[in-house]
């Protein structure tokens, strides 16, 4: 997520994400950010996932959380400057993994009904699309992975 706003931060108490999924998907975890629920997860037994609400809404990790709960442009607690102010603070990134959408293009569904909340204006968000996989180099520039699918 980018703040691309000129002169207008967002302040604490930070910004919230949530969407609707088109199916039963769980979220089985997430890396950089957190779901303000879990959900009724009493069909599963063993792992139980990180949510399974049907609506999650996702917050931003508080700055000094584990570094094994880390990943790039995260950790801020919903705080992003705004992209003249602060280019290098105004993104907030987080991973999520997701069980039960399907393994195919034709069986994947979008989720629908995001919603970005944050202090002051409101933010409107356009409906999900897809586009080509992120790719990921290590640190050490000699491996590439990439997102699965990226909303």
């Amino acid at each position: 997520m980018n703040n691309f706003q000129r002169y207008r931060p967002i302040t604490s108490p930070g910004w919230y994400l949530g969407w609707t999924w088109a199916k039963k998907e769980v979220i089985w975890s997430m890396m950089g950010a957190q779901t303000t629920e879990q959900g009724d997860c009493s069909k599963f037994k063993g792992g139980v996932p990180h949510s399974c609400m049907k609506n999650p809404t996702v917050v931003d990790l508080l700055p000094g959380t584990p570094y094994n709960q880390q990943i790039a442009n995260c950790c801020k607690g919903g705080l992003l400057s705004s992209w003249v102010q602060d280019p290098s603070r105004a993104a907030a990134s987080f991973q999520v993994s997701v069980g039960g959408a399907g393994s195919t293009t034709r069986t994947v569904k979008l989720p629908t009904n995001f919603t970005l909340e944050a202090p002051g204006p409101r933010y409107t968000c356009a409906q999900a699309k897809i586009v080509r996989p992120t790719k990921f180099i290590t640190p050490d520039k000699r491996r590439v992975t990439q997102a699965l699918s990226k909303f």
